[in-house]
């Protein structure tokens, strides 16, 4: 996975609310990026070719290539449109919870509307609610000619990372390993 060197990765920060629906949590966003592009690397969201146009809490956007991502019949597969949509909405989810938590996908779903055969398509993971533990992110995936691809919707559960671990009991890039 790569990310272009366009405008500098920003997370939306509102003004908390005492009653608010969602919580928004002050972060380096930079950091968060970093980390998660490294440790992208070699991964199945690298393999697929995602690369990674914008991201910030609220909105995340990046292209897949069809080519290489497709079924015996030349049409894009719907499990890498899902690739697709997990890895932008955990991207959001990862940014909306900052540098201290660690997201995990727990739900998706996908309604696939209409085949891609060439070109990439974009998607456009944006968050629907954003709360302490858990976010949901609504993915829209489009084709070249900006018709919609699939529809898919994200639920990630945010849980405090055990200091000196990213997931499954690695150190974290940056930190040393014991």
């Amino acid at each position: 996975m790569t990310a272009r060197p366009r405008a500098p990765y920003s997370s939306v920060v509102r003004p908390a609310a005492r009653d608010a629906a969602e919580v928004t949590v002050e972060q380096d966003s930079t950091r968060v990026m970093e980390t998660y592009l490294a440790a992208s690397k070699n991964t199945l969201a690298d393999r697929v070719g995602i690369t990674i146009l914008e991201a910030s809490a609220k909105r995340v956007v990046g292209t897949m290539p069809v080519a290489g991502n497709t079924q015996p019949y030349g049409l894009l597969h719907g499990g890498a449109s899902c690739v697709l949509a997990e890895t932008l909405g955990s991207l959001g989810s990862a940014l909306h919870g900052g540098p201290d938590r660690v997201t995990v996908g727990i739900e998706i779903n996908a309604t696939h509307h209409r085949a891609a055969t060439t070109g990439d398509v974009t998607g456009v993971a944006t968050l629907l609610h954003g709360g302490r533990t858990v976010t949901t992110y609504e993915i829209v995936i489009s084709d070249a000619a900006g018709r919609r691809v699939c529809t898919s919707r994200l639920t990630c559960l945010l849980i405090d990372r055990v200091p000196g671990q990213a997931g499954g009991g690695t150190p974290a890039p940056g930190d040393q390993a014991p």
